[in-house]
């Protein structure tokens, strides 16, 4: 992509449940009759025994409680929604994608009425949505807030690019902000100190939970091994596997420390390809041995330090997947390779679907209908939300896509959403 609280999953457990109510059973309290049989409900006493005295009524005790199989807040929540609202959550857009003005600062009447017929799962903010200090921070309260009172009630994810350095920092770099500006990575990563990169994702964790973003798609987890790279450069920690892989892991576990959700990207690397997937489709030759050797050393540390999201690039790997389809849409490298190989479990999510590798090549009903039936989670910034919303309803109804395969990714969107304290 262009561009307090422990959201670790090790930290978290989900809250909620249902108490069992059980109604107390009473026994009958009549006294018998003064001949024949004991009315029902006494106690028969025989001329051979000593009278006992009856039976006092006892409400019955409450049976114990197993916590296990209570429905959790993310089960009632996703029992709760129906299949159009869970669709909208696996949706993340541009306050303009939303709204269909041509560009967005405040939150009013106009993203209400957007959220109230789509509301999606996050919004993501540019450069030109921030032109001032308390306006952004209006921006966002605003935009939470409606996303709060629409569909089923479940807040959005409110993200942005905020690398550091001198290229991707949309808030630091906007001059509206007094905040701790950054070195490029490559610089940080020069260091060969991981603390200097754990001092990154706490400050830019920091001040962009304190403005109101919950999510920053960083780290940047390219190892750059083509130094022609067009769009990486010095946005990568560098060139060595091991080197960046220490310098994500503890980037995210400290962004993870301030509530802020860190990203991490472009899966499955960007580092070694020469094209830029904003105008086309992008390729790196490298084996699936040379890859898991490189490329994914870095994804592989950012997962055991629980990132909470992976964005998938438009990367083909023709020597690797070798199923001629860009990474986001390949059900080899998501299912198999992402989520079997490497045992990713959170949410994963897309690099633009705006951009030339995809636009080219697929209408967006098409591409957001692949991205989920290969395995993606969220769809970000789709080129018209309303055709890649309503043809993900259409697959479902049609059976391409089946509403199992949505729970899946709804479930993973929720417990994010639980584990950074949105939803309670």
């Amino acid at each position: 992509m262009p561009a307090s609280q422990n959201i670790s999953r090790r930290n978290f457990v989900a809250a909620g449940s249902f108490a069992l109510m059980t109604a107390g059973l009473a026994a009958c309290g009549n006294d018998h009759a003064s001949s024949g049989s004991a009315p029902k409900g006494t106690v028969s006493v025989s001329k051979d025994e000593p009278e006992k005295a009856p039976v006092e009524d006892q409400p019955a005790s409450e049976p114990e409680r197993d916590p296990e199989l209570e429905p959790s807040v993310v089960d009632r929540l996703l029992a709760a929604m129906t299949i159009e609202q869970k669709v909208a959550q696996m949706f993340m857009v541009t306050p303009e994608q939303l709204t269909g003005t041509e560009v967005a600062t405040v939150a009013g009447s106009m993203t209400e009425r957007a959220l109230a017929e789509i509301p999606v799962g996050g919004l993501v903010y540019f450069g030109q949505n921030i032109t001032g200090n308390q306006q952004l921070r209006n921006l966002l309260s605003g935009s939470l807030e409606l996303s709060r009172g629409a569909g089923a009630g479940i807040p959005a994810f409110l993200g942005v690019d905020e690398e550091g350095g001198k290229l991707v920092a949309r808030v630091a770099n906007s001059g509206h902000f007094d905040v701790q500006h950054f070195p490029n990575m490559a610089d940080i990563g020069a260091t060969g100190d991981p603390a200097r990169a754990a001092e990154v994702g706490s400050v830019i964790g920091t001040y962009l939970r304190e403005i109101g973003f919950n999510l920053d798609f960083a780290p940047d987890a390219d190892v750059l091994t083509n130094p022609e790279n067009p769009v990486i450069g010095v946005r990568s920690f560098g060139s060595d596997p091991a080197l960046v892989a220490s310098m994500v892991a503890a980037e995210v576990e400290a962004m993870n420390e301030t509530g802020v959700a860190p990203c991490v990207k472009h899966f499955p690397g960007h580092g070694d390809t020469a094209g830029d997937s904003h105008t086309g489709a992008v390729y790196t030759e490298r084996t699936l041995e040379q890859l898991q050797s490189c490329e994914f050393e870095p994804f592989r540390a950012a997962i055991e330090a629980n990132v909470p999201f992976v964005m998938v690039g438009h990367i083909e790997t023709p020597n690797a997947a070798g199923d001629g389809l860009p990474a986001s849409l390949s059900p080899v490298m998501m299912q198999d390779i992402l989520r079997g190989d490497l045992g990713f479990d959170g949410v994963i999510i897309s690099d633009s679907f705006a951009m030339g590798a995809i636009t080219e090549n697929f209408t967006p009903d098409e591409a957001a209908v692949q991205f989920f039936t290969a395995g993606g989670d969220m769809l970000l910034m789709t080129a018209d939300l309303k055709a890649a919303y309503n043809g993900v309803l259409e697959a479902v109804n049609a059976g391409t896509l089946t509403e199992d395969r949505i729970d899946e990714s709804v479930r993973r969107i929720l417990t994010a959403k639980e584990q950074m304290g949105l939803i309670a």
